[in-house]
């Protein structure tokens, strides 16, 4: 029940404190223990439960980030029409007089 404690050393320590405070306090100190702990379990609950809506509100705000960036980058873009591919412009080359132009690496998006 108290982790390493055992009945024995339990008796001691309520002999001293009998000792110490007297018949007559040691219940009035008993209850005020008593109340003392049950409002530590009460704010403890209360900071657990408080922390438990905050996880759980941040999962939702998380959640509706999530869906607004995926409605503005879909995860796959959609393949590019063949006549999208035809209306890229011919690269000029070195013999027209051009200097030489590097294509563009991304891929087209539909518009």
């Amino acid at each position: 029940m108290f982790g390493s404690i055992g009945m024995p050393e339990l008796i001691l320590i309520f002999v001293v404190a009998l000792l110490v405070f007297g018949p007559k306090k040691l219940p009035e100190i008993g209850k005020s223990i008593g109340k003392g702990l049950a409002e530590f379990k009460r704010a403890s609950d209360d900071l657990k439960k408080t922390i438990e809506q905050e996880i759980e509100q941040g999962k939702a705000e998380t959640a509706a980030v999530r869906d607004s960036v995926a409605g503005v980058f879909p995860r796959e873009a959609a393949p590019a029409p063949p006549e999208a591919a035809a209306a890229v412009p011919a690269v000029p080359s070195e013999a027209a007089g051009g200097a030489p132009v590097q294509p563009d690496p991304r891929p087209i998006q539909p518009s």
